[in-house]
């Protein structure tokens, strides 16, 4: 198990990132992973274990409003142009000028970003349930991809993307929600997947609900919850801990900024002509890439894009992180082959013998 270290990195007006990271420090190729909502950098642990004993040089940041990264009240701090600086200055402590970039959900639309506005910084792109194009541009780079055969507009106005629009109505409702009981929510939301029976998204249903799982008053509590997280234990709890000190504030106002983020990353044409992958969660209902047209803007915008699938529900890293690493391990050493450790220097050597 690879010895994991803790960062901190100021920029702007006082704000800080907190980030972990583990692997050689001067040599080993750079890898950044970047979570969404809700999580923290421990989250990452199996690829900083994983990547590290390659030799590989891992780091995975407290996003802005989580962990021990700066989590201020303000709305803007948590748009993508904000992001993106933030996740500059990040890459700049690590002194390096460019790393292969990993993002999950909401940290797949940052990563997004940096590959929008920042190409040179970029040796490839991985984004897991999230495509490349689309929940960084705002409400116009998703809501049109909505697959209108299962979720018809007269019903569902905006499809499986409700609960985005039940932040902007009823933002601090929904934030003291969460908060009410943390603990238990994040249990209760990072439980094993199961094949999906109906195609039909309970996120589709937030306002008509009154709030999430149906409107209850308060997440279940985590002693309802009989069967453990899909993470390890020693990962949930301080996740767990982390997210009480914070709250779900910042972490939620990442929805707060669809209009400003469409305008911001809508200047950049986006074409990429650097590896892409993408990986498919089978089960996710919300990022559903399988029936939707969720993926189409991606497959327009990049010149060289590896796909994979994984029968999974939306947490693909977490629940299945050996078929996640695998996929990403191959993809560096089929289209990054330069990238792996050891390459320019270890004298590898292949002998082929005629018997």
């Amino acid at each position: 198990m690879a010895t994991i270290t803790e960062h901190d990195v100021s920029y702007g007006d006082d704000k800080k990132i907190h980030y972990l990271a583990s692997g050689p420090a001067e040599n080993g190729p750079l890898i950044i992973c970047l979570h969404g909502w809700p999580a923290t950098a421990i989250t990452w642990k199996s690829q900083l274990d994983a990547f590290a004993t390659l030799g590989f040089r891992c780091v995975a940041p407290d996003m802005p409003g989580y962990g021990q990264s700066t989590a201020r009240h303000e709305v803007s701090d948590y748009s993508q142009q904000s992001l993106v600086t933030g996740m500059m200055a990040l890459l700049s402590h690590t002194g390096r000028k460019s790393a292969v970039w990993v993002g999950h959900d909401w940290g797949a639309g940052v990563a997004s970003s940096v590959a929008t506005q920042h190409p040179e910084v970029v040796k490839a792109l991985v984004t897991l349930c999230v495509p490349y194009r689309t929940i960084e541009l705002g409400w116009k780079g998703f809501l049109p991809l909505v697959n209108r055969e299962i979720y018809p507009a007269e019903e569902y106005e905006y499809g499986q993307w409700d609960y985005m629009k039940n932040y902007e109505e009823n933002f601090e409702k929904a934030v003291a929600w969460f908060d009410s009981d943390i603990a238990g929510l994040l249990k209760a939301v990072m439980q094993p997947s199961k094949p999906a029976g109906s195609r039909i998204s309970p996120f589709a249903n937030i306002r008509k609900d009154g709030g999430f799982f149906g409107g209850a008053p308060k997440p279940p509590s985590a002693d309802m919850i009989p069967q453990a997280p899909i993470i390890p234990a020693d990962v949930f709890s301080r996740m767990v801990k982390e997210m009480e000190g914070t709250g779900f504030w910042g972490g939620s106002a990442y929805y707060m900024n669809h209009e400003s983020n469409g305008v911001y990353n809508g200047r950049k044409e986006g074409k990429l002509s650097m590896p892409v992958m993408f990986i498919h969660a089978t089960r996710d209902l919300v990022c559903d890439t399988k029936t939707s047209r969720l993926a189409e803007p991606m497959r327009e915008h990049c010149s060289n894009l590896t796909e994979v699938t994984i029968d999974v529900g939306h947490w693909v890293q977490l629940e299945k992180p050996q078929e996640v690493n695998a996929a990403l391990t191959r993809f560096i050493l089929e289209e990054l082959p330069g990238e792996w450790p050891g390459f320019w220097e270890s004298g590898y050597t292949k002998r082929k013998t005629i018997l």
